[in-house]
């Protein structure tokens, strides 16, 4: 079996917004799918986990992208084990599709961190400790991701107050706990439809801290932090912070440019 994982998905009508383009959020789903895939045909993946009281719990994911797919375009996400440590693993993406002269069109990259957590005590656990640490023998060193890595987003103490929201049913994953997705999706909404019209979502960090659960009121905090940069704090009800994310932009008229270039 190969190393890298390619699986194959479709920007389906219902999955893009009102310019065609799919969903970041679905973007975001096929990526943690993919990685899903990946993992569980290799022998470590949640299928297997559950059963020995472990799952793996997204930690920080970060996308850059320098198109969307667009409407009924079929494309594939790539990915694959950059480095492993004990509590954390680190996971690549890339979003590319394939014409029929092989020439092939790069969207996009993905990076992410992942911890492997036991589900009773909701603490981080050996990774190694699986399979005599068998997924070492899937890490991939030399293929590249050309975008940043990120790092921790940092905000000042005067971000403003946006919205507080409800989390109920559809907000929980099958862990449990507040959809990873569903956090992206609801910093995307902090920004009217008339803002999108006008500005590309160029690349999107965000940094899980701790869990939330249905129930849990979120309360989001925006601020500026550089030329169409801003960062989002998110706190529960019980003033814990959840996460924090970073975004990007760039006006839809600029041409959009970064390293994630076609290779």
């Amino acid at each position: 079996m190969e190393k890298i994982g390619s699986y194959e998905f479709a920007a389906e009508p219902f999955h893009c917004d009102f310019s065609h383009r799919l969903f970041l959020g679905h973007l975001g789903n096929h990526m943690l799918n993919a990685a899903d895939y990946h993992s569980t045909d290799r022998g470590f993946g949640m299928s297997y986990l559950n059963t020995i009281q472990k799952t793996w719990v997204l930690s920080r994911l970060a996308i850059e992208m320098e198109v969307m797919p667009k409407q009924y375009e079929r494309f594939n996400v790539e990915t694959w084990v950059e480095s492993a440590m004990r509590y954390f693993t680190n996971r690549n993406f890339r979003v590319v599709s394939t014409a029929p002269d092989g020439t092939e069109k790069v969207y996009g990259y993905g990076r992410s961190i992942w911890a492997m957590i036991d589900t009773e005590t909701r603490q981080p656990t050996d990774i190694f400790a699986i399979d005599d640490g068998a997924i070492n023998q899937w890490i991939v060193k030399d293929k590249d991701c050309p975008i940043d890595k990120g790092g921790r987003v940092k905000m000042s103490d005067d971000a403003a107050f946006v919205r507080t929201i409800d989390t109920h049913y559809n907000d929980v994953d099958v862990n449990g706990h507040i959809n990873s997705v569903k956090y992206i999706e609801h910093v995307l909404d902090l920004w009217p439809l008339a803002w999108y019209k006008e500005h590309q979502l160029k690349r999107f960090e965000i940094a899980y801290v701790a869990e939330a659960h249905e129930g849990d009121q979120l309360s989001f905090y925006r601020e500026q932090t550089g030329e169409q940069e801003y960062c989002v704090r998110i706190v529960r009800s019980d003033g814990t912070e959840t996460c924090r994310s970073k975004l990007r932009f760039v006006s839809s008229c600029e041409p959009v440019g970064s390293s994630a270039q076609q290779k």
